[in-house]
Formats: C-alpha cells, sequence, structure tokens
C-alpha cells in the first residue's frame, strides 16, 4: 500500500469495528473501555436532567411571579397628611391609573388596598395579606383567573373574598364557610382605635401554584376594602402588568414620568432579583461541577484505549509493515475511542431527555417509595419538581461530552501511530 490514504477510509471502520467486537481473550474492549461507557452515559444523563431541571424550575418561579404578582408596583413616598399623620396612600389614583395606563406597553392598571390582618374560622387562626382589588381586575390575574386548581366561581367574588388553597387548608374552610378577619387598626372612638372584626364569605378558593401565595392570600372586594382598612377615597397603591415582563426595566422611567412627582415604583425584578441571580451563579456551578464530572468519564476511554494499543501491539507492527501510515493507524484507535464516547452520550442524551419527559411519575415513584414527604413546598416554593427540555441545553451537553471524549482519544490514538513496527514484532 503507498500514497495517502483518504482520510476515515473504509477499511479504517473495518480495522477499528473489528477490534471492538473483538473479545476479551482476543485483545479487545477492555473492562475500563465499558467503565468509560457507563461513566458517561451516567455523565451526560446528569448534566441533561440538572439542566432541565434548571431551566423548569426558573421557568415555574418566574411563571408565578408574573401570574399572580404585579409587574411593577406604583406608590407613594412617605408625606404627611393634612392630620399630620404620616402615609403612603395615594388620593388621585383613579387619575394616577389612566395616566400609568396610558404608557406605551402597559396592558392593565388595577388600585390596590393591602393590610396584614388575623383570619380566623371556629378555633384555627393564621396570618393572612388582604388584597383590595376591583372584581374586574381579579379576572385578568393570570394564576388567580386560571389558577391550577379552583373552587367555586370567580364570578361571585363581589359577593364575598377569594382565598388561597393554603389558607383554606390552614383554617379548615370550605366554599361557603365563614371567614373571620381581624384588623387591629379598626373603628376610631373616642377611647382610641379598637381592633375591627369582620365576617365574609368564602366564595372562590384558588390555586396559584406558589405555597407562599396560596398560604397567605386573601383577596377582597375594592370598595369593602376601603371601609375595612379605614381607606376611604384612596388607594394604597397601582397593581401594573405590560406586555414584556422580561424588559421592565426600560419602562421604568416612562412609568415614574406618568406616577408624578410623588410616585416610586417597585418592578419585579427588584424583589426577586436577588433570587434570580443566585440561581445564575448556582446554574453555571452546576454546570462547571457536571462538566468535570463528563471529563473523568471522558478521561476513562483513556485508560481504555491505552489497554487496547497495548494488546494490539503486535497488530500494529504487522498493519505498518504492510505499508499503513501513522495517520491510518492514529484514526483506527481515534474511532474506537471516539465510538465510545458517541455511545455514552447517546444513551446519555435518551435517558436525559426520558428523565424530563417523564419527571412527574419517576418523582412520585420515589415520593412512595421513600414513604412521602421528599419535596417540602413551604421550603421549595412550588408544588412538584420542574423540568423543561431546552434544545440548547441537550445540544450543550451533547457538545460538551464529545468534544472532551474526541480530545482525550487523540493522545493514545497518536502513541499508537508512533509505535515502532520492529519494536513491535521484536518478540514475535
Amino acid at each position: 500500500m503507498t500514497g495517502r490514504t483518504a482520510p476515515f477510509a473504509r477499511f479504517e471502520w473495518m480495522i477499528a469495528w473489528r477490534y471492538l467486537r473483538a473479545k476479551r481473550a482476543e485483545g479487545g474492549v477492555s473492562v475500563m473501555t465499558w467503565i468509560s461507557l457507563i461513566g458517561i452515559t451516567l455523565a451526560v444523563f446528569a448534566l441533561i436532567a440538572t439542566l432541565a431541571v434548571r431551566s423548569g424550575f426558573r421557568e415555574e418561579f418566574v411563571d408565578t411571579i408574573l401570574g399572580a404578582n404585579a409587574h411593577v408596583t406604583v406608590y407613594s413616598t412617605l408625606r404627611v397628611n393634612e392630620n399630620g399623620q404620616t402615609t403612603r396612600t395615594i388620593p388621585d389614583y383613579l387619575e394616577m391609573a389612566d395616566r400609568v395606563r396610558a404608557v406605551d406597553g402597559v396592558t392593565r392598571v388595577a388600585p390596590l388596598i393591602k393590610g396584614q390582618v388575623m383570619a380566623s374560622h371556629r378555633s384555627a387562626t393564621s396570618g393572612v395579606e388582604v388584597f383590595g382589588i376591583a372584581p374586574a381586575d381579579l379576572q385578568t390575574i393570570p394564576r388567580i383567573s386560571d389558577p391550577l386548581d379552583a373552587i367555586g366561581n370567580i364570578g361571585d367574588f363581589p359577593n364575598g373574598v377569594a382565598i388561597g388553597s393554603g389558607v383554606a387548608r390552614e383554617l379548615g374552610l370550605v366554599l361557603g364557610d365563614k371567614i373571620t378577619l381581624i384588623s387591629p387598626n379598626g373603628v376610631k372612638t373616642a377611647f382610641g382605635t379598637s381592633p375591627r372584626v369582620s365576617n365574609y364569605d368564602v366564595v372562590y378558593i384558588f390555586t396559584a401554584g406558589r405555597y407562599d401565595i396560596d398560604r397567605t392570600r386573601v383577596y377582597m372586594p375594592f370598595t369593602e376594602a376601603q371601609a375595612y382598612f379605614n381607606r376611604e377615597g384612596v388607594a394604597d397603591e397601582l397593581e401594573v402588568m405590560v406586555e414584556q415582563p422580561e424588559q421592565i426595566d426600560q419602562l421604568t422611567l416612562p412609568l415614574l414620568q406618568a406616577g408624578g412627582d410623588l410616585a416610586m415604583i417597585w418592578t419585579w425584578r427588584d424583589a426577586s432579583g436577588s433570587f434570580l441571580r443566585a440561581l445564575d451563579i448556582e446554574d453555571n456551578v452546576m454546570f462547571i461541577i457536571l462538566s468535570i464530572l463528563v471529563l473523568i468519564a471522558a478521561m476513562n476511554i483513556v485508560s481504555g484505549l491505552i489497554m487496547l494499543v497495548k494488546n494490539k501491539g503486535r497488530d500494529i507492527g504487522i498493519l505498518r509493515t504492510i505499508g499503513l501510515t501513522e495517520g491510518s493507524v492514529l484514526r483506527v484507535f481515534f474511532i474506537c475511542g471516539a465510538f465510545t464516547g458517541i455511545i455514552g452520550t447517546g444513551l446519555g442524551v435518551i435517558l436525559g431527555v426520558a428523565f424530563a419527559i417523564w419527571i412527574d411519575p419517576i418523582f412520585s415513584l420515589v415520593n412512595y417509595v421513600s414513604g412521602g414527604g421528599v419535596w417540602d413546598p413551604s421550603i421549595r416554593g412550588i408544588y412538584a419538581l420542574p423540568a423543561k427540555l431546552e434544545f440548547d441545553d441537550v445540544m450543550s451537553a451533547v457538545a460538551l461530552s464529545l468534544g472532551l471524549s474526541f480530545i482525550v482519544t487523540i493522545f493514545p490514538a497518536r502513541r499508537a501511530a508512533r509505535m515502532n513496527p520492529v519494536e513491535a514484532l521484536r518478540y514475535e
């Protein structure tokens, strides 16, 4: 055989395939190669599963923030009213709402009354946060009007209150029961302010998908909340929804200008920015750690390929003697090592994608086997472990695994290519 051969010629694939199929007794694929194959499979599976859970958790967290909370809250600076008391209420909330609603990109503006009170039913008590909102505005909140689960009809909201499923569970409430709300700042009398105690019918029970929302939130009709919290003629803040919440920073200045000289704003990024930044840092750290895991698994290919080169020293000598070039020998053993990386990566992708698709039944099985309580929503904030497959995440895992597998394969393959055929056949 003379002259240059085309790279990755058919005979190179044939020789590599014979080496891969050879039995251990014939000097074929060693136990280390199987270990590297399993290691790469598990490493890629872990990487894809982690990236899917990361994407799912972030999407679920952001979706519940944007689906049940204001994208922007407009409120007033602290000032002294005509009675000499400090307040942040907005007396001209209707005019301010019209100005804010006129800002390009704003989809909804709702005046709110907010207050923290004690809720009770029979012998159970719990602290809750009351949101006073107009019935029409309540129906435009995605996670409330179209929740994960709901009992009752949101159209009955003007006749009572809407409560989260966590509040209902904590107080033992069902649809049609009366909830008692106790506010320390109630009726003003000659002897001071006495607590205000009022009963309301529970007409709607929702599950927004966030434990902290379902566990503490109570919605009350706006006019009723004004009377209950002594806010006649004023609002505490404006709840603003926009078309593109991810680009909220571009609307901060127009919203401030529309709100007036005393207006201040608080965006959803301000409220949850630290948590989102922590998620980003955790994502980067986890990717680095799992990349090291993939590298360790790929390094096992080197061990297996070195053993294969050692076992096939006589074959290499014969092949070089009959005219096989160094490049051909290098490519033969590169194919052997790269094939392990390709198979391991493919199996890892299959397992990772299957895990992301069937995460709910898998998680239910783990929860059943462990006796329950694996996922505590009071700690995690959401009710289940989410997973979302992203094409870029899968491709990054594939590229990382194949890249590392190909790189580490080059070194033992070069060693085989540079083997002296005389030395290889000296003792044969």
